[in-house]
């Protein structure tokens, strides 16, 4: 009787000391299905020969010969550099710029903060649909302006194929550039007051302390922003399919509406794989040295 009451209680005592792992068990196991399980199927397909259904044979780097010969997908890559650069720039400047003023303590600071924040808020899907609106020249800001008496305006950037990836940066930098406001201004709240009261103390200007002193001690919230852009800029989809479709024909296509246009479309899961390897090292060759810099950090400052 003894020993079984023992053995129920060294059970209890195991699974108590066990619970959290039990728990996240399925979605760990689901996890590395899922995710990892299919990013290995992805990479497997991208040295197959597949064509329009998976074909496991192996083909070495024919897809990404196919990849790189294509058109298409070079205008893909230009298109990415120009909507992540313009991307990634213009929402620091109105982010670090944006929390520089809130950090004014003005009046209404939480009004303004929660309208600069609310496009965040919305998916990218209603942020594309709602700005195709304001561009359609037919319907939008154009049309505006000639009820207006502005006969001679024109704004057709949405269907010029040598402009309609800057309509994408303008929907993606209003709806990005509130939260890269956020994350200045909490860094911003958190700069110790006493160095700022001794500047101003010694003279110094506000200009000069916010240049000299507060931004240069926020560097490492301009890295996170970094980050944090390169990759929405990288994994933009839904933001593109809904402003633009991708065209006009292709003009505004980036890597991941490439991917799925080859995938869905023209049956090429081969060629569509490959692209999807391709951003994935991108996305890679971005958090990988950002988090290696911050695990030797906190091993420095531990």
């Amino acid at each position: 009787m003894g020993a079984s009451s023992s053995t129920e209680s060294n059970l209890m005592a195991s699974l108590q000391r066990n619970l959290s792992k039990i728990v996240v068990a399925p979605s760990f196991a689901a996890s590395l299905f899922f995710v990892y399980g299919f990013i290995i199927w992805t990479a497997w397909m991208a040295f197959s020969k597949s064509r329009m259904m998976p074909v496991y044979d192996w083909a070495g780097l024919r897809q990404y010969e196919r990849l790189w010969q294509m058109e298409r997908w070079h205008v893909a890559i230009e298109n990415l550099l120009i909507f992540g650069g313009l991307f990634i720039v213009i929402c620091l400047f109105l982010g670090c710029l944006l929390a520089v003023l809130l950090d004014q303590r003005i009046r209404a600071e939480g009004v303004l903060r929660t309208v600069f924040l609310y496009p965040m808020a919305l998916s990218f899907i209603v942020t594309g649909t709602v700005w195709k609106w304001i561009l359609n020249p037919g319907l939008g800001l154009e049309k505006m302006m000639h009820d207006l008496g502005w006969a001679t305006f024109k704004f057709d950037w949405l269907v010029n194929s040598d402009f309609a990836i800057y309509t994408v940066v303008i929907a993606a930098v209003w709806q990005a550039s509130g939260f890269i406001m956020a994350m200045f201004l909490a860094a911003l709240r958190g700069v110790d007051q006493d160095i700022i009261r001794a500047a101003y103390m010694d003279g110094a200007s506000l200009p000069r302390i916010y240049f000299g002193i507060i931004i240069p001690s926020i560097r490492p919230v301009f890295l996170s922003a970094i980050v944090v852009l390169a990759h929405l800029a990288v994994k933009s989809f839904d933001l593109v399919i809904a402003l633009t479709g991708g065209g006009p024909g292709y003009s505004s296509d980036l890597p991941a509406t490439f991917m799925y246009t080859m995938a869905f479309q023209r049956n090429q899961l081969g060629i569509s794989a490959a692209s999807a390897m391709m951003m994935l090292a991108t996305v890679m060759a971005i958090i990988v040295p950002y988090l290696y810099s911050e695990l030797r950090g906190g091993k420095k400052n531990g």
